[in-house]
């Protein structure tokens, strides 16, 4: 079984300009949650264990979302 993935999340996002301008679009929202919330919480739900996350230079946003979110490392 597959326990490990690897989420690029890595790029300019110039396909979502002008949403994209001031955030990762990694980060943009679906409803309250950012896009890659959804896909983390996704991967949890099938079975992933490991999550590499390959990510690009500005995209501090994303580090820090992930930073401490003590709701995700207990589901993790």
């Amino acid at each position: 079984m597959i326990r490990k993935a690897v989420i690029p999340a890595a790029g300019f996002g110039t396909r979502f300009l002008p949403a994209s301008k001031s955030q990762p679009k990694e980060m943009l929202p679906i409803v309250d949650t950012p896009t890659i919330q959804h896909v983390v919480e996704e991967a949890v739900e099938a079975g992933i264990t490991d999550i590499l996350m390959i990510i690009g230079r500005g995209k501090r946003a994303i580090e820090e979302h992930f930073d401490r979110n003590f709701e995700l490392e207990a589901e993790l």
